[in-house]
């Protein structure tokens, strides 16, 4: 660890790879010999042409993405496409939706707020959202099947996606996108607010299938409707320029630095493992998410009292661990992994915990 830097384990805008950072910083008062900085070029320019170009290409190959799908950037993040989505789709069908935590939970309520039809198939809320729901009946007449791939406060993960029967499903990956491979034939569409996996703060990274926007109706207002961003290629209005580069530098760093999705999956099994291995080890330490479900992007635990909890936190922040304070919501602690979290601060942590509990236990 860099002596200006601390171990960076926040939920979101959190860790950005290091070698994205430096060519930041490289570029950032002259971007490749223009004279101006990258937050300066116009979105019209040949520059910026190249940037969000290479993104959407690099995005197109570690994903294996075929000509159906375009990929977008829209600003809004994620939330904004809890009421898009059923704008866009639901003009007269109905759709699935599955509750597994705070953000499938706000994805409904939009849904039902603009008065549309949409059947809430299951739901891990008898648990406290501590596991992904399985063995789920999806309607085989609905529009969509909408899931939360990963939920970064209940710390559950999807280990494998479902079988709707053929209903495409739509996905909000925010927290796991670009964290494994995916059979993408599944998904009618994928969306993810950059800042937790992919980027910074300002952008939506929306994937969509052709099929989906045959669906979009043409009276709904333009900066609302997918098909404005598809037929304008991202560029209806100034797109999230700064963010775009930074998504461009990520997928390239996860190409050619990495190696692709199955690595960066391998990779992000070892941290996982390394961090809740520590856990099964100890009566101090205590995973919240059932064993099938457990997230490999954001590790949520519980220590024996709340007051433990509060001196945890504190002496990890002195000693240079950020973002281990659980979201507000829940409380206890919450370490995220994210594929820019390096295997030095996993082990930096589990040395923490074992000394925390040595000390305290």
């Amino acid at each position: 660890m860099s002596e200006n830097r601390i171990y960076n384990f926040n939920a979101g805008p959190a860790a950005l790879p290091l070698p994205v950072l430096e060519e930041i910083k490289e570029s950032f008062l002259n971007y490749k010999g223009c004279g101006m900085s990258v937050t300066e070029i116009s979105h019209r320019s040949v520059w910026f042409d190249d940037i969000i170009n290479d993104a959407i290409a690099r995005t197109k190959r570690l994903l294996n993405l075929d000509d159906r799908y375009k990929v977008l950037f829209l600003q809004g993040g994620a939330s904004m496409q809890f009421a898009m989505i059923p704008m866009n789709f639901l003009a007269n069908g109905k759709a699935d939706y599955v509750n597994t935590g705070t953000w499938s939970t706000k994805a409904i309520k939009e849904a039902q707020m603009m008065g549309k039809d949409i059947n809430v198939v299951a739901s891990s809320e008898d648990r406290n959202f501590a596991y992904i729901p399985k063995n789920i009946e999806f309607n085989s007449d609905a529009a969509f099947a909408h899931i939360t791939s990963n939920n970064t406060i209940k710390g559950t993960q999807w280990a494998e996606f479902p079988d709707t029967n053929g209903v495409p499903i739509i996905a909000d990956m925010s927290s796991d996108i670009m964290s494994r491979p995916l059979d993408v034939d599944k998904f009618g569409m994928i969306y993810a607010g950059a800042q937790k996996n992919i980027g910074p703060a300002g952008a939506c990274m929306v994937i969509i299938r052709d099929d989906m926007l045959d669906m979009v109706p043409d009276n709904i207002p333009s900066m609302l409707s997918y098909k404005t961003y598809a037929s304008k290629d991202s560029m209806y209005n100034t797109p999230p320029c700064f963010a775009i580069y930074t998504i461009q530098l990520v997928t390239k760093w996860l190409e050619e630095t990495v190696g692709g999705l199955e690595k960066m999956e391998a990779f992000n099994i070892k941290k996982g493992n390394t961090l809740y291995n520590c856990f099964a080890e100890s009566d101090f330490y205590n995973a919240t998410a059932d064993e099938d479900s457990k997230s490999l992007m954001n590790v949520t635990f519980r220590l024996p009292s709340e007051d433990l909890e509060k001196k945890f936190i504190a002496e990890a922040t002195e000693a240079g661990f950020g973002g281990l304070k659980g979201h507000r919501s829940v409380g206890g602690c919450r370490a995220s992994i994210y594929n820019a979290t390096e295997m030095e601060a996993i082990t930096a942590l589990v040395d923490f915990l074992k000394t925390f509990e040595k000390n305290n236990g």
